[in-house]
């Protein structure tokens, strides 16, 4: 055999086992999100750094379009962590879960929707609303609970007060308004920017503002998970600060720019547009850390509409552990 046959095979051997360790020590982590949004930045912008490639995580994203289909994917092994408001996490556990799902690292800080009229006044009092159509949001979702915990802040009771509209699926409520139907409107980005460009309605007002810090959007898995792969959860959570950093760091345009391949169908101006609403609100969690008082915001809006199923302390369904090292390194 010739010499120089012997040597590339002796390299090739030499090769797989290192190869094959390569791989082994890279990770798959299979996330659900919610729903495909400008909402979730941070975490595109990770995906589009390579933060988790850095970590040794190979991501596999997929959507769920909706929060019952998210827990779904979660709860039956169809995904790793989901992404997906934190009240669905105490409705599993009010139901007597046996395998709690635990929030480990916070997204959204805020309520993410913005209050759309069909006209614009030149000065906006929530009073204004009273006697008028308002095209809500689905009733048990975390919008529908901030936008009614807001209304009766500023004094509306929304069932008394208002012409409410909660039977229009989610998916068709900006063409329901669009069309003719409704005073008021509560829209996610950029669908509320999109209609102020296009002069279908003028964003009056934000929930997020008006509800406050809430762990609106949170990246949730397992306990058994945790028990199991905790240094994987960890690395996730890494990536994920790193992501939170940079997006902290950076100007709208920038971020726009880094999760504009996730976007194709939107114009960049748009998400930008976007980007920099929700950084000025503060509505991206600068850490991953969902602390009490947040948590405790969370279940009295949840009290307030109704649909608080039974209190969970903090420390039942939240392991901040991971994000405190995070943000520490």
């Amino acid at each position: 055999m010739k010499k120089w046959l012997i040597g590339l095979m002796a390299l090739i051997l030499t090769a797989l086992p290192l190869s094959a360790c390569t791989q082994n020590n890279v990770q798959k982590i299979r996330v659900a999100e919610v729903t495909r949004s400008i909402f979730y930045a941070p975490l595109y912008v990770a995906i589009s750094k390579g933060f988790f490639k850095e970590e040794g995580l190979d991501l596999e994203l997929t959507t769920a379009f909706g929060g019952d289909k998210t827990m779904t994917a979660l709860l039956s092994g169809g995904a790793d962590i989901a992404l997906v408001g934190s009240e669905t996490s105490i409705y599993v556990e009010a139901q007597g879960s046996k395998d709690p799902v635990i929030n480990f690292a916070q997204l959204t800080q805020t309520d993410g929707t913005f209050l759309v009229a069909r006209t614009k006044p030149d000065e906006f009092k929530w009073e204004d609303l009273k006697g008028s159509t308002f095209l809500g949001q689905r009733k048990g979702g975390m919008p529908q609970m901030a936008g009614e915990f807001v209304l009766k802040k500023n004094g509306i009771d929304p069932q008394k007060d208002l012409n409410l509209i909660q039977n229009i699926d989610f998916a068709n409520v900006a063409n329901a308004f669009a069309s003719g139907t409704g005073d008021y409107v509560q829209l996610f980005e950029p669908t509320a920017s999109l209609f102020e460009k296009e002069g279908k309605g003028h964003i009056v007002a934000s929930f997020g503002t008006e509800s406050g810090l809430v762990p609106y959007t949170t990246f949730m898995t397992k306990k058994s998970f945790i028990d199991e792969k905790g240094d994987a959860v960890q690395k996730f959570t890494n990536a994920l600060q790193k992501a939170q950093t940079w997006v902290e760091d950076h100007s709208a345009k920038e971020t726009a720019a880094a999760i504009e391949e996730f976007f194709e169908d939107t114009d960049p101006e748009l998400i930008e547009t976007v980007v920099n609403r929700y950084k000025e609100q503060g509505s991206f969690a600068q850490n991953g850390i969902l602390d009490e008082a947040e948590w405790e915001n969370l279940q009295t809006i949840m009290e307030e509409a109704g649909e608080l199923p039974k209190h969970i302390d903090h420390r039942t369904l939240v392991n901040t552990s991971f994000a405190e090292k995070a943000a520490k390194q």
